[in-house]
C-alpha cells in the first residue's frame, strides 16, 4: 500500500489517543538494516492506543498491533467512499457474524467451525445435580455448519457430539435454511430451534436517522450496560468474554436503551439492541441504531446487517421501516434426547 508520506518530505505523527475511532493511515519502522530503515504502511480505524501499543483495524477486519515507539508517521484520513450495493454470500456474512460474536475456543472440521466459550458454557451434571447449563448465546457455542465437513456426515455429527460432550454442553449446529444439510438432519431426528433471519441495509440512510446525539458510545460496556443486557453477577463476567470480542466494537447507551455495534471492513453488525419497557415507543431503538451507524460510516463501513428471530414481529417491523431486507435465514439443530 502506498501512502503520500514520502511526497511531503517529512514524517510526522499527527494522531494521538484522542483519535481512537477515526480512520487513519500510519507508517512504522519494521527493521533497520545497514543503516537503512524498512517501513510498513497501514490504513484503517484506530481501534485503541493503550500502554504504548497502537491497534489499527484494517478494512478486511485484521487488527495490526504497532509499538508506539515504532511509529514514524500518522494522520487522520477521510472515510472511505460509501458503496451503494454489495454482493455477499450467506457463508461470508455468517463468518463475519462469527467474528463479531467470537468464541474463546474454536476448531475446524473441514469447512465447519466448532465454537465454544469457556466460562459461558455449562458443566457436565454431577451426582445429585441437575442437567446441563447452557451458555447465554448459541452463536458462541455452536457449529457454524457451512460447506463440507470433509468426512461422511454421520462421522462429522459423532465428532460434534463428542467435542461438545467433552466441554459439558449441548451440541448445536447453526444451519442455513436453504441447504441440503437441513433435510439430512431431519432424517436423523435432529431438533430444529430458533429460526433466525439475517437482514441487511445500506449504512448511510441509517446514519441519518434521528436521536443519535442523545446516545453515548464507548469501547467497553460498563455495569449499567450489562445490567440492561440482563447480564449481572457471574453472567456479566461470562458475557464480557463474548461481547468485547470483534474487530472494532462499540457499545451504545441512552437513558432506557442500549445496543452493540461491530465494524468489520465494509460491514457493521448491529446487535443487543434493548429498550426497557417503560421507555418503549420513544424512538430509542432508532437513536441507538443511528449512533452506531454514524460511527460505522466514519470507520469506512457501508453496509449494516443484523440477526433477528423470525417470530419477533415487533423487531422485524422496526427493521422494515429502517430499510432492512432479508438476506438469508438460518436455524439451530440439536440431537433428539
Amino acid at each position: 500500500m502506498t501512502m503520500d508520506f514520502a511526497a511531503t518530505g517529512r514524517l510526522v505523527v499527527r494522531i494521538s489517543p484522542a483519535d481512537v475511532g477515526k480512520r487513519v493511515s500510519v507508517r512504522r519502522v519494521l527493521e533497520i538494516a545497514d543503516g537503512q530503515p524498512t517501513f510498513s504502511d497501514t490504513l484503517g480505524v484506530l481501534a485503541s492506543w493503550d500502554h504504548g501499543v497502537v491497534c489499527v483495524t484494517r478494512r478486511d477486519g485484521e487488527t495490526v498491533r504497532i509499538a508506539e515507539s515504532a511509529l514514524v508517521a500518522g494522520k487522520v484520513v477521510p472515510p472511505a467512499p460509501v458503496r451503494r450495493s454489495a454482493r455477499v454470500s450467506a457463508a461470508e456474512l455468517q463468518e463475519a457474524a462469527s467474528r463479531a460474536w467470537p468464541a474463546t475456543e474454536s476448531e475446524r472440521l473441514g469447512e465447519w467451525t466448532l465454537r465454544a466459550t469457556e466460562g459461558v458454557r455449562g458443566a457436565l451434571p454431577r451426582k445429585g445435580g441437575g442437567g446441563r447449563r447452557e451458555g447465554f448465546t448459541r452463536r458462541a457455542n455452536s457449529v457454524l455448519a457451512h460447506g463440507d465437513p470433509e468426512m461422511p456426515l454421520d462421522e462429522a455429527l459423532e465428532f460434534v457430539v463428542r467435542w461438545y460432550g467433552e466441554r459439558g454442553t449441548t451440541p448445536y449446529l447453526q444451519v442455513p435454511d436453504d441447504g441440503p444439510l437441513a433435510a439430512e438432519l431431519d432424517r436423523r431426528g435432529w431438533l430444529r430451534e430458533a429460526d433466525t433471519l439475517v437482514r441487511t441495509a445500506p449504512l448511510a440512510p441509517l446514519a441519518e436517522l434521528p436521536g443519535a446525539d442523545a446516545v453515548t458510545l464507548t469501547r467497553e460496556p460498563g455495569d449499567s450496560w450489562l445490567a440492561s443486557y440482563h447480564r449481572t453477577g457471574d453472567l456479566a463476567e461470562q458475557a464480557l468474554k463474548v461481547v468485547l470480542g470483534g474487530p472494532s466494537v462499540w457499545f451504545a447507551t441512552a437513558p432506557g436503551a442500549i445496543g452493540r455495534g461491530v465494524v468489520d471492513g465494509r460491514w457493521a453488525l448491529f446487535g443487543a439492541v434493548e429498550v426497557e419497557p417503560a421507555f418503549r415507543r420513544r424512538g430509542l431503538a432508532t437513536a441507538v441504531m443511528a449512533a452506531l451507524a454514524r460511527r460505522a460510516v466514519e470507520e469506512g463501513a457501508s453496509f449494516a446487517y443484523l440477526q433477528v428471530e423470525a417470530d419477533n414481529d415487533a423487531a422485524r417491523a422496526l427493521y422494515d421501516r429502517m430499510g432492512f431486507t432479508t438476506h438469508h435465514g438460518y436455524h439451530y439443530r440439536r440431537p433428539s434426547p
